[in-house]
């Protein structure tokens, strides 16, 4: 049963994980106008973006370890092998929730037409970019994407 909790807790977190590649828009940034700009890639570096640290992993974690730690012991033993179980069932499933969503991206340096240098880090699609290779970047509400 234990087993089995884990492995839906890993399922969602998995499924909550979106896309910060280049070629994935939101839904919000349809039909949004965009600042586009133009220039040559001067490098890029693989790097790893970070997972998310929504909570979700936390609470199901606390929730299978409250529910794993209750069936120790019995009377006042349970709640409190609840409470460390919860606890320590929260930690855990933060820690798989970060890994889980955990991705690898690219720093792409970019020297624009102009000769202004810039720096964006995304989602790393292998082979995509090297350097040399003529780009567009593409920029509006707050965001900005390499593209082709």
């Amino acid at each position: 049963m234990k087993t089995l909790s884990l492995l839906l807790v890993v399922l969602l977190l998995g499924a909550c994980a979106s896309s910060k590649s280049g070629d994935v828009y939101t839904r919000d940034q349809a039909r949004r106008e965009m600042t586009v700009r133009k220039g040559i890639v001067e490098s890029v570096r693989p790097v790893r973006m970070e997972g998310t640290k929504s909570g979700v992993g936390a609470m199901a974690g606390a929730a299978v370890g409250g529910v794993a730690g209750s069936s120790v012991g019995g009377g006042k033993g349970q709640i409190v092998g609840a409470v460390i179980g919860a606890v320590a069932g929260g930690l855990a499933g933060s820690t798989v929730e970060e890994g889980v969503t955990r991705k690898e991206a690219l720093e792409i340096a970019v020297e624009l037409d102009g000769g202004r240098m810039i720096v964006v880090v995304q989602e790393a699609v292998p082979g995509e970019f090297r350097a040399g290779d003529p780009v567009r970047v593409l920029s509006g509400q707050g965001e900005t994407r390499v593209t082709r």
